[in-house]
């Protein structure tokens, strides 16, 4: 899709780009790429490798199963998409052993313009590109896929949902899970009783302040049951938030 100077624009290298916009076609992702509120545009890293086969892996140094991506081959693909990105953008290898994404990463790159990220495949990438073209490395959790393909959909869609327009409320925006450091609160609509479950009564009542308070204590219950670590980040050795 043709970049708009002023769009927010993922920038993908990958050796599969059918895979993209994918599930980033549809929905509030696709409307606002239908709407030009921001834009993809996939570079294959096959092309640049420079040989007949289009080969970009070689045996692992050392010996060992699988293949390693080329430096040299992934090296030239991203030279070639840094003379079109913005100084500022992220350059971003999505890779197991990174720092997890969180919200607070999603916020940081719907402000820098852009991201350029990475879609390894195979065993991983040669160790030299890290440091030659100051890659960070990104990871979306304790697992292993295929390829960072997936992943790269994933913190995209976090990231595009974020930017002006493209949720049509943006008051939902500030009560969603991680925003404060918590889970979300329980939601419940109509049927008002459903299989003799009733919905909450205090959500019922009318009085706002009463339902605000209601749902802080369901969110710092859920948190404190189910994230653990989120929670430790916000209760002190002195019972204040954020002292930890």
């Amino acid at each position: 899709m043709t970049r708009s100077d002023m769009a927010w624009t993922a920038q993908i290298l990958t050796l599969f780009p059918e895979m993209f916009p994918g599930p980033l076609g549809a929905s509030l992702a696709g409307k606002a790429l239908k709407q030009g509120l921001w834009c993809i545009e996939t570079l294959d890293i096959r092309e640049f490798a420079g040989n007949k086969h289009r080969a970009v892996d070689d045996t692992p140094a050392g010996g060992g199963p699988g293949m390693v991506m080329r430096v040299d081959v992934l090296a030239r693909a991203i030279d070639a998409a840094r003379k079109k990105a913005r100084d500022e953008w992220p350059l971003v290898c999505l890779s197991p052993r990174g720092k997890v994404f969180d919200q607070a990463m999603a916020k940081a790159w719907k402000e820098k313009g852009g991201v350029t990220l990475i879609c390894g495949r195979f065993e991983g990438v040669d160790e030299r590109i890290f440091e030659a073209r100051e890659v960070e490395e990104v990871s979306i959790g304790d697992y292993v896929l295929s390829g960072g393909e997936p992943a790269a959909i994933a913190v995209l869609d976090a990231v595009i949902r974020l930017l002006p327009g493209v949720v049509g409320d943006p008051e939902v925006l500030k009560e969603e899970s991680f925003e404060e450091g918590l889970l979300e609160y329980p939601h419940y609509t109509r049927p008002r009783v459903w299989e003799q479950r009733e919905i909450p009564e205090i959500l019922l009542s009318g009085d706002h302040k009463k339902i605000a308070e209601w749902r802080r204590k369901k969110a710092e219950e859920l948190t404190k049951d189910r994230r653990a670590d989120l929670w430790g980040k916000r209760d002190g050795p002195d019972g204040k938030e954020g002292t930890k």
